[in-house]
């Protein structure tokens, strides 16, 4: 069964406390609603003017705290991980590929320029040459097909050329990245597949 609908009376509170200047999570720890129910209620709900300032105040403290723990994670980061070495590298391709890899033949498929940048040069440390790699797109129609090889040409540092394969797909990308999908895939790379897929059988004997 479904939960039951609010009443009146709980609406009209979850309303008084976005007048009076309370973010929505905050209305959810007060209420015990859920994040989707009281976002339905307090869409087009203005803060009271004389409440503007504590809500502006509000913002300005979340905004700054929010800084403060991006800060305090870099440091944190930056202390642990003084420098990335082979060994490091190994791990992380084995970790991406775990992830994202086909698991039939060696090839990885994204949207996201930084990992698929971060793999390619994880895997030189297993002697992976760049004339090696066969990199294909995914883009659709409204998409530039030029600027979208010349984009991951450049992220994998090879020759706009070099790409064997643009796939447009029919409609608009629809709120995907503006650059498609990438399709890096390493030529004869059986052996190394073998070698990243023990290396994953390796990490579950550690962790």
């Amino acid at each position: 069964m479904g939960k039951e609908p609010l009443t009146s009376t709980q609406i009209k509170h979850i309303i008084f406390l976005r007048e009076h200047g309370h973010s929505l999570p905050e209305i959810r720890r007060l209420t015990g609603h859920g994040k989707a129910t009281i976002f339905k209620y307090i869409q087009g709900v203005k803060i009271l003017p004389r409440f503007q300032e504590f809500w502006k105040n509000r913002q300005r403290t979340s905004v700054a705290r929010m800084l403060r723990e991006q800060k305090k994670a870099q440091d944190e980061v930056k202390k642990t991980i003084k420098n990335i070495e082979r060994k490091e590298k190994v791990l992380i391709a084995a970790c991406l590929y775990w992830a994202e890899g086909n698991k039939k033949d060696l090839s990885l498929s994204n949207t996201d320029p930084d990992l698929i940048r971060t793999f390619v040069r994880c895997l030189e440390e297993f002697g992976v040459a760049k004339e090696s790699l066969r990199v294909s797109i995914r883009t659709y129609e409204d998409l530039d097909r030029k600027k979208v090889c010349a984009f991951w040409s450049k992220i994998i540092g090879i020759p706009k050329k070099s790409i064997i394969n643009v796939n447009v797909l029919r409609g608009k990308k629809r709120g995907k990245l503006k650059y498609g999908m990438c399709r890096v895939r390493v030529k004869k790379g059986g052996y190394l597949l073998k070698l990243l897929h023990a290396t994953e059988e390796e990490i579950k004997h550690y962790i």
